[in-house]
C-alpha cells in the first residue's frame, strides 16, 4: 500500500462523496481444539466474517484499493457449546504501510479474550449504528471503528476521534447485552476502556504519540534515518507522560506492546547517546522489559 504519504489533512475534510471499502483484512479461524462439529462451520464462519468487514462502508471516505487499511484478525474458538455458541479468544493486528517502503508497521497487536457469540452459518449478518443485535456484530464493528480511528491517528493529528466515538456508541448499545467486554466496570482492560482511553483528553498524548512516530517518525526515515529516528525519539516523551498519570492505562500497554520490537530495531543503528536516553526512558516506562531494550547495543 503507497496511501497515505499522499493523504493530507485537506483531503480528508474535502473527500467527494460516495462510498467504497476501507478494509483489506485477512481473518483465519482456528478451531483445533473443537471436536464433533462440522468444520464447514468454521469455513462458513470465517467466510461471513471477512465479508462482513471487508466488503461493506465503514464511512463516508472514498478509498483506492491500494490506500485499504490492512489488518489480521484470528480467533481461536476454545468452546462450542450447543452448536451455535462460541467462546475463544481474537488476536487483532492493525499494520500502516511507511511511506517510500515495502515495510508495515504494527500500530496495535491486541488480544481480547472476552470472545463469546452465537453464529448460525449462512446466517446474514447485518450491523445498524446505534442498535444491537448481537455480539459477534457487535464486537467486529468495534474493532473496525478503533482501526479506522487509529488508522486516522497516525496520518492526521487527533483525526480518528469520530470513529473513536463510533467506536464508543458500540460498546455502549452493547452493555444491555450482559455479555463480557462492554462494560467499564469489568476492569481496565476490555473494549470499553479501549475505547475511554483513545477518548480522553488526559492520554490525549497517546494520539499525538502515533501521529508524530508515524508520520514525522517513520515516513520520515525513508528519506533521513538520523532525522526520522530524531523525531521518534521525541514521541517516547508522550509515553512518559501518560506513564506518570497513569502508569497501568490499557492504551499505553497495548501501544508498549505493538511498538517494543520495532523501537529496539530502529535504535541498533543510534549513536551511543541516543541509545542511553532510550534505554533510560523506556526502562522507566516498561520496567517488566526493561532488560530487552538493552538489546540495541548487540552486535
Amino acid at each position: 500500500m503507497i496511501r497515505k504519504g499522499f493523504i493530507t489533512f485537506f483531503f480528508i475534510l474535502i473527500a467527494h462523496s460516495g462510498f467504497s471499502q476501507e478494509f483489506l483484512g485477512n481473518i483465519q479461524v482456528q478451531s483445533q481444539k473443537i471436536q464433533g462439529i462440522d468444520p464447514t462451520v468454521f469455513t462458513t464462519m470465517k467466510t461471513s466474517m471477512f465479508e462482513f468487514m471487508n466488503n461493506q462502508s465503514w464511512s463516508e471516505y472514498r478509498f483506492k484499493i491500494e490506500e485499504r487499511v490492512e489488518f489480521a484478525m484470528v480467533f481461536t474458538i476454545n468452546e462450542v457449546i450447543g452448536g451455535d455458541d462460541f467462546k475463544g479468544t481474537l488476536n487483532l493486528v492493525l499494520k500502516r504501510p511507511v511511506y517510500g517502503t515495502d515495510y508495515n508497521s504494527d500500530v496495535i497487536n491486541i488480544i481480547d479474550n472476552d470472545i463469546h457469540f452465537r453464529y448460525v452459518p449462512y446466517q446474514s449478518m447485518e450491523f445498524v449504528e446505534g442498535t444491537y443485535s448481537n455480539n459477534l456484530t457487535s464486537i467486529l464493528a468495534f474493532y473496525a471503528y478503533i482501526m479506522m480511528g487509529l488508522d486516522f491517528d497516525t496520518f492526521s493529528l487527533l483525526g480518528g476521534t469520530a470513529f473513536y466515538e463510533k467506536a464508543m456508541a458500540v460498546a455502549t448499545a452493547a452493555q444491555s447485552s450482559n455479555e463480557r467486554g462492554w462494560q467499564g466496570f469489568e476492569g481496565p482492560k476490555n473494549r470499553y476502556s479501549l475505547a475511554e482511553n483513545l477518548l480522553n483528553p488526559s492520554y490525549e498524548d497517546l494520539r499525538k504519540f502515533l501521529y508524530e512516530y508515524h508520520l514525522k517518525g517513520l515516513d520520515e526515515m525513508a528519506k533521513s534515518v538520523d532525522g526520522g529516528r530524531a523525531s521518534i525519539g521525541k514521541t517516547l516523551k508522550y509515553y512518559q507522560n501518560v506513564y506518570n498519570k497513569r502508569p497501568g492505562l490499557y492504551l499505553l500497554q497495548v501501544l508498549l506492546e505493538s511498538k517494543r520490537d520495532e523501537i529496539i530495531n530502529i535504535y541498533k543503528e543510534a549513536s551511543p547517546a541516543e541509545k542511553i536516553n532510550m534505554i533510560n526512558m523506556m526502562k522507566e516506562i516498561d520496567p517488566a522489559n526493561g532488560t530487552r531494550y538493552e538489546m540495541v547495543n548487540e552486535k
